[in-house]
């Protein structure tokens, strides 16, 4: 008897459960909606971007020349210091010329005297008081007066040194009084305020090569100071050892801060383009795929949505996007790997004033 009273009880209990769970599902429920969290947005816009192929050039001046004698000769005076900078024609040194300025004036004389013979029988021609055979010899002395006198002006000029262009002088290697032979150097002369920079690219990037392309070169002398330059050529020969090819930039000078001979670090930046980017900060990893949150607008207002992607070239802070999203759309940049798919959010746009994590934070509270 006592086991066939127990059945009805549990029965009882059972029925009881179920009606509270039914009349619990049915009551609405009193948990407040999901709050937006905030997190901090950038917008996908269309910037310049570049490939960039790394290099190492040597500097040469955009003309040099070394300054040497054609004769053997003393030099008489100096006209230059070292380091000074000179224009197109400066007289730079004069040698012992006292002989050549004597034949030369001993030819002027022959030429004069030449030219007045030759007028002379010319005016008796046309009075038909001389032959035209005579009027012939004195043409052909006046002639060759002329080319002594010529060849005598060439002799002298070879005795003053003039600068063939405007540059800056090297160090001076004579003094006053020093005998020179042709081939000796004086001095050098350097047009430096425009660079040639050259340096080998692998010919892996010749299709990329023309003249136009940009390079930005530094150099351990100058520190982390930019000096930039524009392609002027690429040479018509690859080198069959190295199968590397010969490319020169111009690189401007104004202050003169560059020398002949100096190493650089050069980046030529090739393929020039607009293209999409996002913040590095934006893209997440999942395997070898690539993914952004993206702000979307349903009826819960803005919510998050995994965009893959397609990614291109890299730059400090910044990624190339090729396909999956559009200019003008927001990704997340901050917290992204903390929320989910079709989680509400509260965006706040990057700006100045949030640029370091701490300000961030501050400014999302």
């Amino acid at each position: 008897m006592p086991h066939i009273k127990l059945v009805p009880l549990f029965t009882l209990l059972f029925l009881q459960a179920t009606l509270f769970l039914q009349v619990t599902a049915a009551q609405p429920s009193g948990s407040p909606p999901e709050k937006p969290t905030p997190v901090f947005v950038a917008e996908v816009r269309v910037e310049p971007l570049t490939e960039r192929v790394e290099a190492l050039g040597t500097l040469r001046a955009n003309e040099s020349v070394a300054i040497t004698s054609n004769v053997t000769e003393t030099i008489s005076i100096v006209h230059f210091e070292d380091g000074q900078r000179v224009n197109a024609g400066a007289l730079l040194v004069e040698m012992t010329s006292a002989e050549e300025h004597a034949l030369l004036e001993e030819a002027q004389v022959r030429v004069n005297e030449a030219e007045r013979q030759y007028k002379r029988v010319k005016s008796l021609v046309a009075q038909r008081s001389a032959s035209e055979s005579l009027l012939d010899e004195r043409k052909r002395d006046l002639d060759t007066t002329r080319a002594v006198l010529v060849a005598l002006e060439s002799r002298l000029a070879d005795r003053i040194i003039k600068a063939p262009f405007n540059g800056v002088l090297g160090l001076r290697n004579i003094s006053r009084g020093a005998l020179v032979e042709p081939g000796d150097l004086i001095t050098t002369l350097d047009d430096d305020r425009l660079m040639k920079l050259d340096f080998s690219v692998p010919s892996l990037y010749l299709s990329d090569l023309e003249p136009g392309l940009k390079i930005e070169a530094t150099t351990a002398a100058f520190g982390n100071e930019v000096f930039t330059g524009v392609v002027s050529g690429v040479d018509s020969r690859i080198d069959p050892i190295t199968r590397s090819i010969i490319v020169r930039a111009l690189v401007p000078n104004p202050n003169a801060k560059l020398r002949p001979g100096l190493l650089m670090q050069v980046e030529l930046l090739t393929n020039p383009r607009q293209s999409l980017v996002i913040p590095e900060a934006a893209l997440l990893h999942e395997g070898e795929k690539h993914f952004v949150m993206a702000l979307t607008q349903d009826d819960q207002g803005t919510t998050a949505e995994r965009r893959d992607i397609l990614i291109g070239t890299r730059q400090p802070g910044l990624v190339e996007v090729r396909e999956g999203i559009a200019e003008g759309e927001r990704v997340v940049i901050d917290g992204n790997d903390k929320i989910r798919p079709g989680q509400p959010l509260k965006p706040i746009k990057m700006d100045d004033e949030a640029r370091d994590l701490r300000a961030m934070t501050e400014r999302a509270q």
